[in-house]
């Protein structure tokens, strides 16, 4: 079995989590606690299964190249790299859910790595099919900054489902409904938000500085004002954006989670929109 044909199984099992977290939110009892209830602790399962398959495929893909005399990390194209980011948002995703105990963010954040394997799979502009690097890509770098920018992206993406949370499930003190009740208080999403921010503006500062640093060994320069180079800094400053807000304005609530879902818009924006752009990161879309 090769890896195109494991990690489109896998696309099935992440649906599979994400329809069973989302089951697991419909039919939970309000006013209960958050632990696991038997379709959420399956679903969790299977979130596991779909992340053992995941990094199985992306191991055997590597492998592959190596066997086609081209030997490079399966992080080079638009392909490999939703792979790789759907991998990373569910292994963060069932920390948070292991550290905190509760499974109702699965609803919001397992969906987001079902379509982007789906995306992979099934979109007619990307190729699943191994290639050699450019001359560009050959670098020790290319681990290091695909790596950091993408733990960084998965956590923009959990704190984008978690402002989703808030935004949608929360109303007015002293008002009840369905959403207050099977979702956890205000207080909790508030904080989460934060600290997945902060992680990923961590691993997005240090993505920056490794891509500068390889461009500059493959360009000659730190910084060109390339699509991608200038939308990564656009995101940058939304995120500095929001943590300045939070630590010295003291913003929370509506106010932190609105502007976490700006950041994740540009975060999308810098991982796809470019693409249409010409630039030196065109390569990105095969």
């Amino acid at each position: 079995m090769n890896s195109s044909t494991i990690l489109s199984i896998v696309t099935f099992i992440y649906g599979l989590a994400a329809l069973l977290y989302i089951c697991a939110l419909i039919f939970r009892k309000p006013r209960k606690s958050f632990k696991k209830s038997k379709i959420s602790g399956l679903a969790g399962y299977v979130a596991m299964a779909g992340v053992l398959g995941n990094i199985t495929g992306i191991l055997q893909r590597w492998i592959e190249s190596y066997k086609l005399g081209i030997g490079h990390a399966p992080l080079s194209n638009m392909y490999e790299s939703l792979v790789f980011f759907s991998w990373t948002l569910v292994v963060f995703y069932l920390v948070l859910e292991k550290k905190y105990k509760n499974y109702i963010i699965g609803a919001f954040v397992t969906p987001i790595a079902f379509l982007a394997m789906a995306y992979a799979s099934l979109s007619p502009n990307i190729s699943d099919r191994i290639q050699p690097l450019i001359p560009a890509l050959k670098s020790n770098w290319l681990i290091a900054h695909v790596v950091t920018c993408f733990f960084g992206y998965a956590a923009f993406a959990i704190a984008f489902g978690l402002s989703l949370i808030y935004l949608f499930g929360q109303k007015e003190r002293g008002k009840s409904g369905w959403l207050n009740e099977h979702f956890p208080r205000a207080g909790v999403l508030d904080e989460l938000t934060h600290q997945m921010v902060t992680f990923g503006f961590l691993f997005l500062t240090i993505g920056i500085i490794t891509g500068a640093v390889w461009a500059n060994s493959a360009w000659g320069t730190y910084w060109s004002w390339d699509p991608k180079e200038t939308w990564s800094l656009i995101t940058w400053f939304i995120y500095a954006i929001l943590l300045h807000a939070r630590l010295m304005r003291g913003w929370q609530g509506k106010r932190i989670a609105w502007l976490s879902v700006i950041g994740f818009a540009a975060v999308l924006f810098t991982y796809f929109g470019v693409n249409f752009l010409p630039g030196l990161h065109s390569y990105g879309s095969g």
